[in-house]
């Protein structure tokens, strides 16, 4: 029988995909080594400028590759958040980037932060949103209904839900095949958007596989800014950051997100990673230009105010890193190796997202959202008389994906 293109592009990406799980459990046995921490940059961790706050405190910025635009090291994702005050605090007190998305609390996010700009000048903020296609959920290749023409009505609804004529970086989101990255109908709509003025710069977002989502961006030469996960609990750090590295070089910029690694050192455990060390830990890199940060209250954001005015790793905070490192947690890798193990063929790695999402930061709108997207069949995890699947850092990814599919049980408005 004769394989359609999509079929034939999907053995060949988990072809690809078998030689990078190999390579990630090589780097896993690594360990915390000396390239865990990198020695500060001349004592200033590669800032590039300084500004001060309406306090007289001082706020370093960095630039974001070939864009131009200087940012403060952390800045604001909104995708937790439904508070227009949060927003408009962060926004006072240094922040200048807002990431959002068109999905984003159910399709409100953009408008909600929209609302909140009204008036601002619009030169004194920075915004940043997304979108992607129907795409099939273990291979993450696009469907035939990813059409040029849907992309392009998807960039118009992100500008009209904001009530802006323009967005800075407008992300293809969450790519995970290098074919996806490369997709030509985004590329093209992108490409016409950012000549129509509609986006100043073109991006891409990526959850995993990131150090061949990111090269592939740089190659491609259409891509200004890759947003990427980077934490201290990657255990392919080092392909992260030497893609990083490699994409700087080339003039992307670098916006990091989830460098919180999950919330919590190891599951059900009291003790909660220190979300200033997980930070700075991402700011010690030069080439992380900055950190969109997922804070949902006003001691958060402080927090994270603090960390923009002192990004320097003190010794205890190195060695709650170290410590935490080891320890599996609740972020997922994202390597696939779960996913030719199971005999339901789910998409694993999302739903690990999920059920972080839940018990790590407490987003349970996100989580739901999430795993109602991914067109789960009726009954998971059932037809097993035991699971097949062993994960790479020892989830017990059956007992997760039983309690994170209840969701799907949930009426909306519960939860809402």
């Amino acid at each position: 029988m004769r394989k359609n293109k999509s079929e034939s592009e999907g053995e060949a990406f988990m072809s690809k995909k078998e030689i990078g799980r190999r390579a990630f459990m090589k780097s896993s046995l690594a360990g915390v080594g000396s390239f865990f921490f990198l020695p500060p940059n001349g004592g200033e961790l590669g800032l590039r400028a300084q500004t001060e706050k309406p306090d007289g405190k001082k706020i370093v910025r960095r630039v974001l590759g070939k864009t131009g635009i200087k940012l403060p090291p952390i800045n604001m994702g909104v995708m937790n958040s439904d508070n227009p005050n949060l927003v408009r605090a962060a926004l006072s007190g240094g922040m200048v980037m807002l990431d959002t998305a068109q999905t984003y609390q159910r399709g409100t996010n953009e408008a909600m932060i929209g609302e909140v700009l009204k008036g601002r000048p619009r030169d004194s903020f920075v915004l940043a949103t997304k979108s992607r296609l129907p795409h099939d959920q273990k291979t993450g290749i696009y469907l035939s209904e990813a059409t040029e023409e849907a992309y392009a009505k998807k960039i118009d609804t992100s500008l009209k839900n904001l009530g802006l004529d323009y967005v800075d970086i407008y992300y293809h989101h969450n790519v995970w095949a290098k074919e996806s990255a490369l997709y030509e109908p985004i590329l093209n709509a992108l490409m016409k958007a950012k000549k129509a003025g509609k986006t100043r710069f073109i991006g891409i977002t990526t959850h995993r596989n990131e150090p061949e989502i990111i090269h592939a961006a740089a190659e491609s030469k259409v891509y200004d800014v890759v947003l990427t996960t980077y934490n201290f609990k990657q255990k392919h750090y080092p392909e992260v950051r030497s893609a990083m590295t490699k994409a700087a070089d080339a003039g992307l910029g670098i916006v990091v997100m989830k460098a919180l690694g999950g919330r919590q050192l190891q599951e059900g455990s009291r003790e909660p990673i220190d979300p200033k060390a997980a930070l700075k830990w991402a700011l010690q890199d030069p080439n992380t230009h900055t950190i969109i940060a997922g804070f949902t209250t006003f001691d958060q954001m402080n927090l994270d105010l603090s960390v923009m005015e002192d990004p320097v790793l003190t010794k205890p905070e190195k060695a709650h890193l170290q410590r935490g490192a080891l320890m599996a947690g609740l972020y997922c890798q994202g390597c696939g190796q779960c996913l030719s193990q199971c005999s339901q063929a789910l998409p694993i790695p999302d739903l690990m997202r999920a059920y972080m999402y839940v018990y790590g930061y407490r987003n349970i709108v996100a989580a739901q959202d999430l795993v109602t997207s991914l067109e789960l069949p009726l009954k998971v995890c059932e037809g097993c008389d035991s699971c097949p699947v062993s994960c790479a850092i020892g989830f017990r990814v059956r007992d997760r994906i039983r309690k994170v599919v209840r969701l799907r049980e949930v009426p909306l408005e519960f939860i809402a």
